[in-house]
């Protein structure tokens, strides 16, 4: 490699026992499977990086056979400057640098397992301290997604209505419930019938942190997520599931992937351009807040933990500096006067 190899370098490669490994103790203590996949993923990553710049083979799963404990300060150093040189394959094949945000989720993925192992004492308190002080990367980056229009939403429920099996009844009111409540896609999958009150039209989500919140469907999703109901009259259990290519309901929970695929599926149908669960949830924050919403409220329907968040979902500002620039004046095409 380069400056950065010595740095990475003797760093050793050992076993560790399973009770006394920190990654394995780090990645069960997280409370989501989407955390758990996702920091999982980025202490791979990281372990490959140093196994790669010292001039070994990673192997398969570095992250848990990686000795998290004996990294240094001049380690993670070194780490953080190999985490700034990374790349990702643009739309057109070119190479395209990591966003500050997914920098930083590798570092703080990287301070967690540092601070496991100083928690079963594999660490002393000044080591952990010294490597866990490596600084975030600065920068921010525009919201990713979009909005789902009206008439857009209008032509994947008429894609469902097509589909005369419960797959599509399911997904009306899948994407009816992703419409009306900004829920995200795995709190959708993990719903059960019991969360569900059809008088008060409320849903009773469990999100990030393990927080209960009520969300409330629109009547029409109601009438869409009642006719799903009246499919399968089992008083309880998950609230979506999957359905068998023959029709059969299967009595299990349907996926967070599950969800996506749904999603992606309905939208092809529909001739849409790409959208995601999540764009649903940009779109029900915006429209809340277009629709005049306080901040406040909005931030609790949709379980943020901070306002700050739900901000970087108002449209407004971007609409008012659009209208700005509409009234500069432009001469019209063919126009040479002075």
């Amino acid at each position: 490699m380069d400056d950065l190899q010595p740095r990475t370098a003797g760093v050793p490669v050992r076993p560790m026992a399973d009770t006394r490994n920190p990654y394995l103790v780090y990645i069960a203590e997280l409370e989501s499977p989407r955390s758990r996949r996702a920091m999982s993923a980025c202490l791979h990553r990281l372990a490959a990086m140093i196994h790669t710049a010292s001039g070994r083979e990673p192997g398969e799963s570095p992250g848990e056979r990686f000795p998290w404990a004996e990294l240094r300060a001049e380690h993670t150093a070194g780490l953080r400057g190999l985490i700034g040189r990374q790349n990702v394959d643009g739309p057109d094949g070119e190479p395209v640098p990591w966003s500050p945000a997914y920098r930083n989720l590798h570092l703080s993925a990287l301070r967690g397992v540092l601070r496991t192992a100083w928690r079963l004492g594999e660490m002393t308190t000044d080591d952990y301290q010294r490597a866990a002080a490596v600084r975030n990367f600065r920068g921010t980056r525009l919201p990713t997604g979009r909005s789902v229009h009206a008439a857009e939403f209008a032509a994947l429920l008429r894609a469902c209505a097509a589909d005369r099996s419960p797959a599509g009844v399911r997904d009306a009111a899948l994407l009816a419930v992703l419409y009306t409540t900004g829920a995200r896609r795995a709190e959708v999958a993990a719903l059960r019938r019991e969360d569900y009150n059809p008088g008060e039209r409320s849903l009773r989500i469990i999100g990030k942190g393990d927080k209960q919140r009520l969300e409330y469907v629109h009547e029409s999703a109601a009438a869409l997520l009642g006719a799903w109901l009246a499919l399968d009259d089992r008083p309880s259990g998950p609230l979506f599931k999957p359905v068998h290519r023959s029709g059969a309901i299967q009595h299990r929970p349907m996926t967070d992937a599950a969800v996506r695929n749904a999603v992606v599926k309905r939208r092809k149908q529909a001739s849409l351009p790409p959208v995601t669960p999540h764009d649903f949830r940009r779109t029900f924050i915006g429209d809340l807040l277009d629709q005049g919403v306080d901040l406040a409220t909005v931030q609790h329907l949709v379980g943020h933990a901070s306002p700050a968040t739900t901000a970087r979902y108002d449209r407004r500002p971007e609409r008012r500096r659009r209208n700005a620039v509409d009234r500069l004046p432009f001469p019209a095409v063919g126009d040479t006067s002075p």
